[in-house]
Order: structure tokens, then sequence, then C-alpha cells
């Protein structure tokens, strides 16, 4: 039975057991990914975003309530955060931002862009052995955002 206050366990151990995946994994976020466990989309092959989601460990007013103890603080966290589909991408966690049209439609619109993007990287991987999957995984995620090495 797992305890209370193991969840963090429990995510490292279904990434790392995602990493191993002989098959492609295609990860979409189209609204709010704000947990621990969203955290295992960014081990997908392919991950792709809806331009108006957002994806983070952690919600805007979390983040302001735990540094600030003011989560009215939210919109300065939310900018700290580099939760958004551009942010995200600049960083290389996501590989696609897919397009929200507004207006009539829009629905019919936004499913139509994702099932071209789906189509689009499934097509990409056929064509890779299974070592090639689970290798490209790995890499993309161990060059995922930024980093900078502090001189002692």
């Amino acid at each position: 039975m797992q305890k209370k206050g193991d969840n963090g366990e429990a995510i490292a151990k279904l990434m790392f057991e995602m990493a191993k995946l002989e098959v492609p994994i295609i990860a979409i976020v189209i609204g709010e990914g704000s947990s621990g466990g969203a955290l295992a989309l960014g081990v997908g092959n392919k991950v792709l975003m809806l331009e108006n989601a957002i994806y983070s460990i952690l919600s805007p007013e979390g983040y302001s309530s735990i540094l600030w103890k003011d989560s009215s603080r939210y919109k300065e966290a939310a900018e700290k955060m580099k939760l958004t589909a551009k942010d995200l991408y600049d960083l290389k966690i996501i590989d696609k931002i897919i397009k929200e049209p507004e207006g009539e439609g829009a629905f019919e619109k936004i499913a139509g862009n994702l099932k071209k993007e789906i189509k689009s990287s499934i097509s990409e991987m056929n064509s890779k052995s299974k070592e090639q999957i689970v290798e490209e995984r790995y890499c993309k995620f161990r060059n995922m955002g930024e980093y900078i090495k502090l001189e002692n």
C-alpha cells in the first residue's frame, strides 16, 4: 500500500517505466497540466500542446502561495514559471504548439489540427526501430530546458 507522501516516488517510477517502453509515446497537453503527475507527459517521444494550455508541476496560485505566502500574486508567479506553450517550446520541453483558432467551428478546427499532428507523429515514428524510439526519447528528455553551470 502506498503511504501518503509517496507520490514523488510513484511518479518517478512511472517515468522510469515509461522511458523504457519500446513503443512511441505521444503526449498532448490540452488544458491545464499542473501536478507532479504532469511531469510524466514530458517523457513522450512527442509532446504536443494547445497554444492556450499550460503545463507545470504546480499551479501559479500554489507557486505564489509557497514562494511568497500570498496566492494573490499568481500572475507574477505564472510569468516566472514559464508554463505557456511558447515558453515550453523555447525551452525544448514540448515539440509542437497546436494552434487554437477562435470563432465558429473552432472545436472542429482544433480537433482537425490535433488529428493532423498525431498522424504526422505516428508516420514519422513508424519507420524507427524499437531501439531508436527508446534512445531518442532518452536523449530528448536529457536535453530539455536550460541550466547554468555555477563556478565554485
